[in-house]
């Protein structure tokens, strides 16, 4: 059965994965989940991630998840922000704030996903998919 928001289930996938402490979680594929994975990994919460072909030719992404030496998950909480049944778009200047520049946001613009950080760089808006910290 196909899911309604397939960000959500990935970020749900994720934590659930983080509670029982595994060191990866697979994630049926897409190009957007593609794009978080790397974006993801450029920024250290996450250790790899790779693209596995089943039996039924289905592509599923494993995401490796990254723990430091205290056996301490690097993610502390994800959040989901712009979703299927209501949309957020944001301008430059109207980007969710972060106390104390403590994790990120990622958005969806017109030249693909990015950090909020280099979506200000290059005076991007648009819509923050999620937020993690």
């Amino acid at each position: 059965m196909p899911t309604v928001d397939p960000i959500s289930d990935m970020l749900t996938r994720i934590r659930n994965a983080l509670m029982v402490r595994h060191e990866s979680v697979d994630v049926p594929y897409s190009n957007v989940k593609l794009g978080i994975s790397k974006i993801l990994k450029e920024e250290g919460y996450i250790r790899n991630y790779k693209i596995f072909v089943d039996e039924q030719r289905k592509k599923h992404l494993k995401v490796y998840i990254s723990y430091d030496d205290a056996n301490v998950s690097v993610i502390t909480g994800l959040k989901r922000i712009s979703k299927p049944g209501r949309k957020v778009y944001a301008k430059v200047g109207e980007l969710p704030k972060l106390t104390k520049r403590i994790g990120m946001v990622v958005l969806s613009t017109s030249h693909g996903l990015m950090t909020d950080k280099n979506a200000k760089k290059n005076n991007i808006g648009g819509e923050p998919l999620l937020l993690i910290w």
